[in-house]
């Protein structure tokens, strides 16, 4: 009798746990807990620290004109300081004395505002009250159902007042007598305390903004070389770069905030002095204050002025002459005067200025509302210096997130040709046509060849690629291929965050048509072949279209013509040099060798140049795979491909088998 065991059961399969985050991932969190908790409480004594910071940023310049004209360094920073003060009392005793005028007609102001807002909620309830009395009149019934009419509410009942209730007439009653408490007289410290107490504090911080600023100002050498030794002393450069970038960009945003301030509050003290606003001045310095808080300070500011023009007259004409006063000279400075003083912007990007202002906000109120742009650049500018902060400049920046090239390979996987196509526009402002394709487009089609190799990059999206490459290389068809005039170029590089390019455009002086050697004459003696890999048509499509600018007829022939089973068709007339491209030659170049074996035997004599876009291959650094691969000229780049074709075409080089090509050598 035999038996059969059942087979052992299988052991469950064992999933791995998530992986746990890194202690120092862990650390850089506590510790940014700890600091915004230490900034939070410690803000009595950095909010006077930090203005008196800024404030030196501000009168570095001023301390550097008093020294060039022969102040020493402390009496230059002392009189800087007592210049800013006394600037700062004459603004607020004008103030003090306008809002005293304002004082005095303050009645009749209210009056006038109280007699508009009656008549603003007249209109608008007499509007609401006679919608209502009309639907009231259609919903409500004028019969019962049964056709009788409606019960009539029925007459209060007289009834006799009680003695000792509420409503009663009774003689007898008596009304509580109202009891006033009377303290007494008090004394002269509690009445100093009173009216003292709210000036003192903002006496005191003014106090010590001042004095830690002629202190940073008498010892910013010292100040900054002990900022060296404490965060980068084993990378001077960096750190010396880091901070004379800090103290530029914000130099630079103080003093043209300042400067554009102080001209949007001349402006509005002069529109309503026209318009005849009481204290003109008064809101003029006030709109140049508040106009330091982003995108919200010009509307507080027209508040004040809005409502006290309601109060000058019984009309609205003066109101709406000073809404529009401030509808009109907001937008002109911030959008047409600001970019001119600004150049692109101060380094933030808007959606970070917006985030600053409600976190400095919560943080410090008021004041962090007025500092948050400052402080934000600050820590764009660590971040750009410092590689473990690179987060902030990353997130608070106005840098694009993705590099040219990754933003190109993205734009190509969306199909999106006509972003793509924008994104070219702007860099060719400062760079030719073949440093964009060599720089940008070639290296973004080197990723998605990268994703083709690794099975990552599905046949849809693919073809999807392969179609947005080839419109944008027809969008570009008649872009001219030469390097922008130096003063576009430096234009360019000033609006623009991308780095500047490596290259330039090919100058190979080229003799007539009818000059030319040979096959050279003709209308395409260039034949573009592609690899075979999916993307190397687009590559083909470049160097034909770059050819073509620079004088040389060129075609693009797809990799399947050169098979063993269509070379023998491949129409060869006017052929006077076969070029041919490669994104992705990896491992042994069999497949290239007798590629050209077979371009060797269709066109005897004609020179054959490989074009290996990514740069660092085998056959381009060793001399002995190169001659075994067989072709007469290697390259690395569109830019070394169409140079080398004009010399050849202009006659300019020894045969192939002499010639050292640019970019590569000869096999």
């Amino acid at each position: 009798m035999s038996t059969t065991t059942s087979p052992e059961p299988r052991p469950p399969v064992q999933v791995q746990p998530p992986p746990s985050p890194e202690l120092a991932h862990l650390v850089n969190v506590v510790v940014g807990v700890v600091i915004v908790a230490a900034l939070y409480l410690a803000r009595e004594v950095l909010i006077p620290i930090t203005l008196a910071i800024l404030l030196s940023f501000v009168l570095a310049p001023l301390v550097a004109l008093l020294r060039r004209v022969g102040l020493p360094h402390v009496a230059a920073a002392l009189l800087s300081v007592v210049l800013a003060l006394g600037v700062l009392s004459l603004i607020g005793s004008i103030i003090g004395v306008q809002i005293a005028g304002l004082a005095s007609n303050a009645p009749s102001y209210q009056t006038a505002i109280q007699q508009k807002v009656e008549s603003v909620q007249g209109a608008a309830f007499g509007r609401i009250n006679e919608l209502s009395r009309r639907l009231n009149n259609q919903s409500t019934p004028a019969t019962t159902p049964d056709g009788a009419a409606p019960p009539q509410p029925r007459p209060p009942v007289d009834r006799p007042a009680l003695p000792g209730l509420p409503g009663s007439e009774s003689s007898g009653d008596r009304r509580p007598v109202p009891v006033e408490i009377q303290q007494g007289g008090s004394s002269t410290i509690e009445l100093a305390r009173k009216f003292l107490s709210p000036v003192l504090g903002p006496l005191e911080t003014t106090l010590i903004v001042f004095i830690v600023a002629v202190f940073v100002l008498m010892q910013q050498a010292d100040l900054r070389d002990r900022l060296i030794r404490l965060f980068g002393s084993s990378d001077l450069h960096r750190t010396t770069e880091a901070l004379d970038d800090a103290g530029r960009r914000l130099s630079k945003y103080f003093l043209a905030q300042l400067m554009l301030n102080g001209a949007f509050g001349v402006i509005i003290t002069i529109g309503l002095y026209v318009i005849g606003v009481p204290s003109p001045i008064v809101w003029g310095i006030l709109a140049a204050l508040f106009r330091f808080v982003p995108y919200v300070g010009s509307i507080l500011a027209a508040a004040l002025p809005l409502v006290l023009a309601a109060g000058t007259e019984p009309g609205w004409t003066t109101v709406l002459w000073t809404a529009a006063l401030f509808a009109i000279a907001e937008p002109v400075m911030g959008q047409v005067v600001e970019p001119l003083v600004y150049g692109h912007s101060t380094g933030l990007s808007p959606v970070s200025v917006i985030v600053a202002a409600i976190f400095w906000t919560w943080l410090w109120g008021p004041i962090g509302l007025i500092l948050a742009t400052p402080l934000t650049l600050c820590l764009v500018v660590l971040g750009r210096h410092v590689e473990r902060l690179a987060f902030l400049d990353v997130m608070l920046g106005d840098r694009p997130a993705l590099t040219p090239v990754e933003n190109f390979y993205q734009r190509m996987l969306a199909g999106d040709t006509d972003e793509a196509l924008s994104q070219a526009e702007t860099l060719l402002k400062d760079r030719s046509l073949t440093a964009y394709y060599d720089e940008v487009a070639l290296q973004g089609l080197r990723l998605a060849a990268n994703d083709v190799e690794r099975g990552v990059l599905p046949p849809d999206r693919l073809e999807r690629l392969r179609n947005a490459a080839s419109g944008l290389v027809s969008d570009l068809a008649s872009v001219p291929d030469e390097d922008p005039s130096p003063k576009a170029a430096a234009a360019a590089a000033e609006k623009g965050t991308t780095e500047p390019p490596r290259e330039t455009a090919p100058s190979v002086p080229l003799p007539p048509l009818a000059e030319r050697p040979g096959a050279w004459a003709g209308e395409q003696p260039v034949l573009c072949l592609a690899g075979r890999g999916p993307l190397d048509e687009a590559a083909s499509a470049m160097l034909a279209q770059l050819l073509s600018k620079h004088g040389v007829g060129a075609r693009v022939v797809p990799h399947e013509a050169s098979s063993r089973e269509q070379v023998s068709h491949l129409d060869a007339t006017g052929v006077a040099m076969v070029c041919i491209s490669y994104l992705d030659i990896s491992g042994s170049p069999a497949h290239l060798r007798y590629l050209l074996r077979r371009l060797r035997q269709r066109l005897p004599g004609v020179p054959l140049l490989v074009g290996l876009w990514p740069e660092g291959e085998a056959v381009l650094t060793d001399k002995a795979q190169a001659k075994a691969v067989g072709a007469d000229y290697f390259t690395a780049s569109l830019h070394d491909a169409v140079t080398q074709c004009l010399k050849v075409a202009s006659g300019a080089v020894p045969p192939p088998q002499a010639a050292v090509p640019a970019g590569g050598q000869a096999a």
